[in-house]
């Protein structure tokens, strides 16, 4: 990964603008910054400056990057601007998506909205975020389910509430490119692996249950097997350097926004950008 330079900010602007769709004429008054320019300030800032939220963002932008953005808008429609490229970062995070790996290594992880002890009094994602248990203990929000290759690339992901298991989402985290995917015990379930053998082809490896007599492996398996908490280093880098877990959001468009950002900026560190 390289160290980006505030002259880097050009060739990010460009591929996203290249990506973007010519923009449409909308009616009423037009929006002082285009789609391109608000998706890069959002990238930018995350791959260099990693602001948490979108107030510190605006700031960041009007004191280090007011040549760049000459015509930056009111903190209000900054943030109305912000939500409406949803859609966007979602297409753009999909298409960046390493979909055709034969390899792949899956997990979850938990994505609290508050503390546990608050969750009666949290409003913003109230009737969305749920309790949910790992072996961690209880926890009270999202949950994060993805599949990585070889090279620590996302080659899929969903977020569900907290309570889904882990092996309700083999179906999304694998396709028809997927040959094998390797998960813990969480995704041990037979139903659910004879239906993605039979609609991908994909073959699911998990370790063997504790109670089997013979657990007995190929030394392939074995290896693989040792590999897979590869994507538990990703987790803990979108989370401990790149803030994926926030209480800072006051929407659930809010919360969609930052997962979004920071898997996408995440797949562009991971891409060479």
């Amino acid at each position: 990964m390289r160290v980006l330079r505030s002259h880097h900010i050009l060739p990010i602007y460009v591929m996203v603008d290249d990506y973007l769709p010519a923009p449409r004429i909308h009616r009423g008054k037009q929006s002082i910054l285009r789609d391109s320019e608000v998706i890069t300030i959002l990238v930018f800032n995350l791959l260099t400056s990693q602001q948490q939220t979108l107030r510190q963002i605006y700031d960041w932008v009007a004191q280090y990057h007011q040549d760049d953005f000459p015509y930056l808008p009111n903190y209000q429609n900054f943030v109305k601007h912000c939500h409406r490229l949803i859609p966007i970062l979602a297409m753009l995070l999909n298409d960046l998506l390493l979909d055709s790996a034969e390899l792949r290594f899956m997990d979850s992880t938990m994505l609290e909205v508050c503390r546990l002890v608050r969750r009666k009094y949290h409003k913003v994602a109230r009737g969305y975020a749920k309790t949910g248990h790992n072996w961690q203990g209880e926890h009270y929000g999202f949950k994060l389910h993805a599949s990585i290759d070889n090279e620590g690339r996302l080659c899929a992901y969903v977020f569900t509430d907290a309570q889904v298991h882990d092996s309700r989402a083999i179906p999304v985290l694998v396709d028809k490119h997927t040959k094998l995917a390797v998960g813990d015990t969480g995704y041990r379930s037979a139903p659910l692996h004879r239906k993605v053998r039979k609609i991908y082809g994909t073959y699911v490896l998990t370790p063997p249950h504790y109670k089997q007599k013979r657990q007995v492996m190929a030394k392939w398996q074995w290896k693989l097997l040792k590999r897979r908490p590869k994507i538990e280093t990703v987790f803990d880098y979108l989370k401990q350097h790149l803030h994926l877990q926030s209480s800072f959001p006051r929407s659930m468009q809010g919360y969609a926004l930052h997962y979004l950002r920071i898997l996408l900026g995440y797949q562009l560190l991971m891409l060479g950008w």
